[in-house]
């Protein structure tokens, strides 16, 4: 007996390593330290000498049940993607900047292969986002997870100047609300599409004429990460006084994260496009209006506050760095949570 026939290939995951170091070198920042392969990853923090008050900020996150489909379709080149959009973005609703990302794979077998696009997917999301891909780790779990499966999760710390942190407090009454395009599903809300759809490479592959393409291309679209798009505003000197990630939760629970007491979010359904993917989970399972706005980010991933006088420059700032924006609404004297109209 040895540990191979116990189920863990230490030789597949020397190959893993491997594999993924083209990938990982291309996220590669000044300040990091050593290469892949130590006991730890080495990130210099000289760079941030100059701040006032240095601060760090971190968020972690998984993919969540998305990674079904990933099984279903056979493509692993995206989820990655997902992981670190939904930690990067948590941490720039601070105002933070990432510095670096880890990610862990769980797997019921290490196909080399497969691990290698999932970094891929990891790394083309870190340097989305700016972030070195810093380390890892993949663990098999023979007989704890079927062989075919894998489950995702990563970690990220960013920093920032403390006078810059976005808290919220300062916002009042009269203040924008601007969103900024999701480019679909993201990453929440996938137990309740394994409902509304059958979790099937058919019905996976369907073609939808509203869709322009299938319902698998549709709902493993990556998460849009908004790094560059806040990086953006900042450069251009706006101040934002506030900022949510929608994700689980959608509008209802993550809008008044960002909201002080005695203000409410006033969101207009009508501001914007709804992509069609959503009307589609609506209409299949006959879901309520309600619970729509409560599990999905229907089309806005990021939702901010600005000062009035400051919205058109910052919806200017955004689209400068690719992204799309509309005023979506503005906040009200009332009590602490959203209305939508």
């Amino acid at each position: 007996m040895d540990y191979k026939k116990a189920g863990v290939d230490i030789e597949a995951g020397y190959r893993s390593v491997e594999l993924m170091k083209e990938y990982v070198k291309e996220t590669a920042r000044p300040e990091v330290l050593g290469g892949l392969g130590g006991f730890s990853g080495a990130f210099s923090l000289s760079a941030i000498k100059n701040m006032e008050k240095p601060a760090l900020v971190s968020g972690t996150d998984g993919v969540g049940t998305k990674i079904k489909l990933a099984f279903l379709m056979d493509q692993h080149d995206t989820v990655g993607i997902d992981c670190v959009a939904m930690c990067v973005n948590d941490i720039v609703c601070a105002g933070g900047e990432p510095l670096f990302f880890l990610d862990y794979i769980a797997c019921g077998k290490n196909y080399p292969e497969k691990i290698a696009a999932i970094v891929k997917g990891v790394a083309e999301g870190c340097k989305q986002a700016g972030a070195a891909l810093i380390g890892g780790e993949t663990a098999e779990h023979p007989g704890l997870m079927p062989e075919e499966e894998y489950d995702l999760a990563g970690f990220t710390v960013g920093v920032i100047d403390e006078k810059d942190l976005i808290t919220g407090e300062n916002i009042k009454p009269g203040d924008v609300l601007v969103g900024i395009a999701s480019s679909g599903v993201h990453s929440n809300g996938f137990s309740l599409i394994r409902k509304v759809f059958e979790m099937t490479k058919e019905s996976l592959d369907t073609y939808y004429d509203e869709l322009g393409k299938t319902l698998g291309e549709a709902l493993i679209e990556p998460t849009k990460i908004y790094v560059k798009a806040l990086k953006s505003i900042k450069e251009a000197g706006i101040t934002i006084k506030g900022c949510s990630h929608i994700t689980g939760g959608g509008f209802y629970e993550n809008i008044p994260r960002m909201l002080p007491e005695g203000v409410n979010a006033m969101v207009k359904k009508d501001s914007y496009p709804v992509p069609p993917i959503f009307r589609l989970i609506q209409e299949k399972g006959n879901i309520e209006e309600q619970m729509m706005y409560n599990t999905y980010n229907m089309g806005l991933g990021m939702v901010l506050a600005f000062d009035p006088a400051d919205a058109k420059q910052a919806i200017a700032a955004i689209e400068a760095s690719g992204e799309t924006a509309y005023v979506v609404g503005e906040v009200k004297t009332g009590e602490k949570g959203v209305t939508l109209c």
